[in-house]
């Protein structure tokens, strides 16, 4: 009997809308931009839902025929070209493999490029109509998704993570493989529905981990239990990327065409709730004078500030320096530490050397933290997680770095060459840096980098109201395209 053969391709990117610069192919070059046996030797192990796609075919005994997949950290929209190229090099990769029996698609959900605000229903479409309408195509999901009718239509099934911090990814991508052997064996005819309630998830209150998502997400496991459904999904959306359905959502996945009416009454029926509990998602925003007090008043430390306006997972700059001047500003005699995206500055330290004294400003242009550090330690930038960790990530670059002591004073920095979201606590520990040796430790997220920190976070997590491109509170943002009516907007 001949080998069932499942071809594999993945585009993911997060799109914030309300950065000026744009992602480009390069971005894409310094992070994940391969084809063919190349996914497989840099994928196959990983806590990525394509490490999973392998896992679970080579479990069901189907051949994997990786394809392509590109990935870039989260930035500006993708440049047209770029979204182009990448288009043409994905279908050029699939049709020169010729026919497969199924196709397992990695989009993230919230892609933007120039002239495509639905970037990522625009390029499974173009897959789907490559394909053909009667072979298979099961997508993975990030749950930070703004989910389109356009994904929904080109896809035969889409099952996004149950987690937040992503600790599942993996397992999603195994549930995908696992989808798509029993397709293939013609024991579930996969179908789906949707339903897109007025609401936009804050940010803050996305921990899948604890109230109010834990209860909702467990209702949610029940009514994906009931006959006749195949499961389904809560996806949160993801507010910086200013389109027409941004927000949340939900999906459900039917056995055969007879389920559908079931599965659109049961994505309805999770929709209406996820609307009564809507001021159950309003969160309560901690401004950075507040957070800083209650780092001073911790008896357990260090405290992790979470620098929500400079979410490096939602495409920020990573170089905000808000609490830093405020905490300057305060002088209460705390040790802090914090990450720094600014290449002129680690150049500036590795030029000088370890142990030398310069006179910098480091961080955000407009706003620098000024003053005279010594280089503590210079470094590669390169680092690996061991564990399963938010993102998927497990060998990180971020270019030549050091480690800065403020003279004088409790601040350490360390300054990086490429931005680097705040995954895994080997950024730090790699570098030398012992995060119990501050008070505070200043981590440019949101939920994501609670995975990393949670082993050294004795004092806890706060989330901070800081300014910046991703900003909690969503309704300081300008938008000119979401859906209207949309709670917290429009209450």
């Amino acid at each position: 009997m001949k080998k069932l053969r499942v071809g594999i391709v993945g585009l993911l990117q997060e799109s914030n809308t309300f950065i000026d610069g744009t992602t480009t192919l390069a971005h894409f070059e310094a992070d994940l931009l391969l084809r063919g046996e190349a996914i497989r030797e840099a994928m196959a192990g990983a806590p990525h839902e394509v490490g999973g796609f392998f896992a679970g075919l080579d479990e069901a005994g189907i051949a994997a025929v990786p394809l392509f997949l590109a990935r870039a950290l989260p930035y500006g929209v993708i440049d047209q070209g770029a979204f182009e190229t990448l288009m043409a090099e994905m279908l050029d990769t699939v049709a020169e493999a010729g026919p497969l029996d199924g196709y397992l698609a990695a989009p993230h959900g919230a892609t933007v490029a120039a002239g495509y605000p639905d970037a990522d229903g625009e390029w499974l479409g173009r897959l789907r109509q490559q394909i053909g309408e009667g072979t298979p195509l099961i997508a993975s999901l990030d749950p930070h998704a703004n989910l389109t009718p356009a994904m929904v239509g080109a896809t035969d099934a889409i099952i996004a993570y149950a987690t937040n911090p992503h600790l599942d990814q993996r397992e999603t991508g195994k549930k995908a493989a696992w989808l798509m052997a029993r397709t293939l064996s013609g024991e579930v005819s996969p179908v789906q529905a949707a339903a897109y309630p007025p609401l936009a998830i804050n940010i803050q209150s996305q921990n899948t981990s604890v109230e109010p998502l834990r209860s909702l997400y467990a209702e949610a496991e029940t009514l994906f239990s009931a006959p006749g459904l195949l499961g389904g999904s809560v996806i949160l959306g993801f507010p910086y990327a200013d389109v027409d359905l941004m927000g949340s959502s939900v999906l459900v996945l039917g056995d055969g065409s007879d389920s559908l009416p079931k599965a659109q009454e049961t994505a309805d029926e999770l929709a209406s709730v996820m609307w009564k509990r809507r001021h159950d998602f309003d969160p309560v925003f901690l401004g950075i004078d507040e957070a800083l007090s209650r780092v001073a008043a911790s008896e357990k430390r260090p405290v992790v500030l979470l620098d929500m306006g400079d979410n490096v997972g939602g495409g920020s700059p990573a170089d905000s320096t808000a609490i830093l001047q405020t905490w300057r500003r305060r002088g209460e005699g705390t040790r802090l530490f914090a990450v720094l995206h600014d290449a002129a500055a680690a150049r500036l330290a590795h030029e000088s050397g370890v142990e030398t004294v310069i006179e910098a400003d480091v961080g955000d242009p407009a706003d620098p933290v000024r003053g005279r550090f010594r280089v503590v330690s210079l470094h590669e930038g390169r680092f690996h997680e061991s564990q399963a960790r938010h993102g998927g990530f497990s060998i990180f670059d971020q270019g030549p770095t050091a480690v800065l002591a403020e003279e004088g004073g409790g601040l350490v920095l360390m300054v990086t060459t490429r931005r680097m979201a705040p995954f895994s606590l080997a950024q730090l520990t790699s570098c030398g840096v012992d995060p119990e040796d501050f008070d505070g430790l200043v981590a440019k997220g949101v939920i994501a980098p609670m995975a990393a920190y949670a082993p050294v976070a004795r004092g806890g997590f706060l989330h901070v109201d800081s300014p910046g491109v991703t900003r909690a509170d969503m309704t300081k943002l300008s938008y000119r395209h979401r859906r209207v009516p949309l709670f917290p907007f429009e209450q």
